[in-house]
């Protein structure tokens, strides 16, 4: 049996804002850890006694692909990255996913997982997947229900049935819940037959691909020509885009799992129970819930610190925060934005987002520091008619050859060494070394050598937009 690790990596979580943005959302961010969300998910499988193949597919957009990518070789891990046109939910990615497992003929038991999620022990999640790998290998639909630990109305539930007579805990399914009401939830805790909905799953790429032909034929068709047609360009695999955006949107649970009991041949479903620990990390709420506090219950990452304060998270990316005399609040710094709420009011942070995204505002969907295929650059200060940004070339990497309508620019070389083309000069400038590059100009700035390069650029003119940008060539199909 080839296990076959399937991250899906959508989603924006808004209400994780302000560290989490539409541009570099919470599955791309070091929340719990060293290691970001998607890192810690393309990890989960580490040890693991089965056959896992070495590349991970990843299912993402075009807006994450090099963070992905750069994120991914990291920590030493090779992946394929399945880049969708447009978000179509989960049940498109899984069949995108399993058509490109499926070449040349091969049909491994897919592992799928939302990257967002945090699940921290380790050796309880690998027993489950263990067990339900063996059922997967059997032909049948697994998920993966966690083991409640309250009576939660903010997640789905799945009611369990049977116990399948192999020793072990998995039992068949029997249906899927929504979100309930207080009341109702404590009911199905009660009960003892209900499991929280964590949006895992395991089958065989052919199960996967039978069911989605059986039930909806449109998203089947749709998702072979986007593969059919798709390029592929390095690390990324890019659906066709004309064929991908006729495809109906739909869920892994109502596209398939919901649906199996009026198709049995297709195979059963069934429902490993799972207690790890894990949680959706779907607002701060649940992040501190999952992090580790000190002895009055408060968790801090950064430079921060607690006076007379207990029961609060304080988030720190840029500067000191000094807490005093708190209890239970959430408090998250970074340069541009400040956000300070009751533990019992973080689902309200989405309603800030929808108010920024209404007037326009930045904050909404980008940070300061923004990520490039390239490096990054941080835009540090800003007027009338100039900006500041600090900007860090990766070894080897280059920028577009590019040129602007209606800025000029003056680059300053803090660190390492530039390649700059200058109309139609190139020469490379050393640490404490500029130059000037008029409007209008073709340019390029590449690092020629083994460390990062960091300069400093001051741009001037009438707009500074970052749409103002002609490029004539770019490594990055841009």
């Amino acid at each position: 049996m080839n296990i076959q690790s399937v991250i899906l990596s959508g989603g924006s979580g808004t209400r994780l804002w302000p560290a989490s943005r539409e541009q570099y959302p919470k599955q791309l961010l070091a929340l719990t850890g060293t290691d970001s969300l998607l890192q810690a998910t393309a990890r989960r499988l580490d040890g693991f006694a089965g056959a896992v193949l070495a590349d991970t597919i990843v299912v993402s957009n075009e807006e994450y692909r090099f963070v992905i990518a750069e994120q991914l070789r990291q920590m030493g891990k090779r992946g394929r990255i399945v880049l969708e046109p447009a978000g179509r939910n989960t049940a498109p990615a899984l069949t995108l996913a399993a058509l490109l497992a499926s070449v040349d003929g091969a049909d491994p038991v897919l592992l799928v997982m939302p990257a967002d999620h945090v699940i921290p022990n380790l050796a309880a999640f690998q027993g489950a997947i263990a067990e339900g790998a063996a059922h997967a290998e059997a032909g049948a639909f697994v998920t993966f229900g966690i083991v409640p630990d309250r009576a939660e109305t903010g997640y789905g539930y799945i009611r369990s049935g049977a116990a399948i007579e192999d020793g072990k805990s998995a039992r068949a399914l029997d249906a899927f819940v929504e979100k309930p009401d207080a009341a109702t939830a404590a009911e199905y805790v009660a009960s003892g037959r209900y499991l929280w909905n964590s949006g895992i799953f395991m089958m065989k790429a052919s199960r996967w691909l039978a069911a989605i032909d059986r039930f909806n034929p449109a998203m089947a068709q749709a998702c072979r020509s986007a593969m059919d047609q798709a390029t592929n360009d390095a690390d990324f695999v890019r659906a066709d885009k004309a064929a991908f955006l006729a495809c109906p949107s739909d869920s892994i649970d109502y596209a398939v799992m919901e649906k199996l009991p009026t198709a049995a041949e297709l195979g059963r479903g069934v429902v490993v129970p799972l207690s790890a620990g894990w949680s959706d990390v779907g607002a701060w709420d649940a992040l501190w819930e999952v992090s580790d506090k000190d002895a009055a219950g408060n968790v801090g990452r950064g430079d921060v610190m607690f006076e007379s304060t207990e029961g609060t998270m304080v988030m720190a990316e840029s500067r000191l925060v000094a807490a005093i005399g708190l209890k239970d609040m959430v408090v998250v710094e970074t340069p541009d934005a400040v956000m300070v709420a009751h533990k019992s009011n973080t689902q309200d942070v989405k309603k800030i987002v929808a108010r920024l995204k209404a007037e326009g505002r930045s904050q909404a969907t980008s940070h300061r520091k923004v990520f490039r295929p390239w490096g990054w650059y941080d835009s540090i200060d800003s007027g009338d008619r100039f900006q500041v940004k600090r900007i860090v070339v990766n070894p080897g990497a280059k920028l577009s050859l590019q040129m602007h309508h209606h800025r000029a620019e003056h680059w300053i070389v803090v660190r390492g060494t530039a390649e700059v083309t200058n109309g139609d000069k190139v020469f490379l400038l050393s640490e404490n070394e500029s130059t000037y590059i008029p409007l209008g100009h073709t340019h390029r700035l590449a690092n020629p050598g083994k460390v990062p390069l960091e300069i400093i650029e001051v741009q001037s003119g009438s707009y500074l937009g970052e749409d103002d940008i002609v490029r004539f060539e770019d490594i990055y199909s841009r």
